[in-house]
């Protein structure tokens, strides 16, 4: 079968395992079908803004254009730094956009991917931004009433703990130390300074992911469509926003939001 269109992060409904969807054009491909079957991605080498629809000849920040970069409200830097949101001043890119956005209430957290990581997301995106790190497991910490807070809680912990995933170890499936969630999350908790503690969230609620893989690969090598035009291989397992082949081999579809391509499964 053949789908053919731009292509955009997968979808993942929270599930065991976790179901998964890729966009294609205007179809929508489930993933968790198609593991352990061969499939081939074919690039011309065509990308298109996942903002404005343009064709870029190079893609910037997971899919814009150079002027969206600059221009569209879903690429603000405080996208990828909450803590420099400043919607609750009235200083946004679009005000709209951040009163949807910004201005709701954010979840800061803790995930275990595979060692501890803190992190923060809109609390609609609650458990999807957890999958979409690969995460095995996580679990809130406190709750804020907008984007900033939530960033600079963030940035305070940062000093203890990680905010990256290492994906190779992901990918690999590698085992960190056994921890205690609650604990972990007492001790977090302690370490932020009086005026954030009120934003603490107390239930003790952890989630446990389980990702659609048959095997994990000892190593993992990434690819990318715009060095190999053409990728085809038997899909072994999904994480992230990875999808894993058999050889270890891996393609990152985040990484190519607004790619134009011809799937052949």
């Amino acid at each position: 079968m053949i789908a053919e269109g731009n292509i955009l992060k997968m979808r993942a409904e929270y599930d065991t395992p976790v179901q998964y969807f890729l966009p294609v054009g205007d179809a929508e491909l489930c993933m968790n079908d198609l593991i352990g079957k061969e499939i081939r991605f074919i690039f011309g080498g065509q990308v298109n803004c996942i903002s404005c629809g343009k064709v870029t000849r190079t893609s910037y920040g997971q899919g814009f254009c150079y002027n969206c970069l600059q221009t569209a409200p879903e690429a603000a830097e405080s996208v990828l730094q909450p803590q420099l949101s400043k919607a609750h001043f009235g200083i946004a890119r679009d005000m709209e956009y951040a009163e949807k956005y910004d201005l709701i209430e954010h979840v800061v957290y803790l995930v275990l991917s595979p060692g501890l990581k803190v992190g923060v997301t809109r609390h609609h995106q609650v458990p999807v931004r957890w999958i979409d790190q690969g995460a095995a497991a996580a679990m809130p910490l406190a709750k804020t009433p907008n984007r900033h807070i939530a960033g600079v809680m963030e940035g305070w912990l940062k000093q203890f703990y990680s905010d990256k995933t290492n994906w190779r170890d992901m990918l690999t499936n590698k085992q960190a130390p056994e921890t205690d969630p609650a604990g972990e999350k007492r001790k977090a908790l302690e370490l932020l300074p009086a005026e954030l503690k009120k934003h603490a969230y107390e239930p003790d609620e952890i989630t446990r992911i389980n990702y659609p893989v048959l095997r994990y690969p000892e190593n993992v090598t990434p690819l990318s469509l715009d060095k190999t035009p053409q990728i085809s291989g038997k899909l072994t397992g999904i994480r992230g926003q990875y999808l894993i082949f058999d050889g270890g081999y891996v393609l990152g579809i985040r990484k190519h939001n607004g790619y134009l391509l011809t799937v052949e499964w």
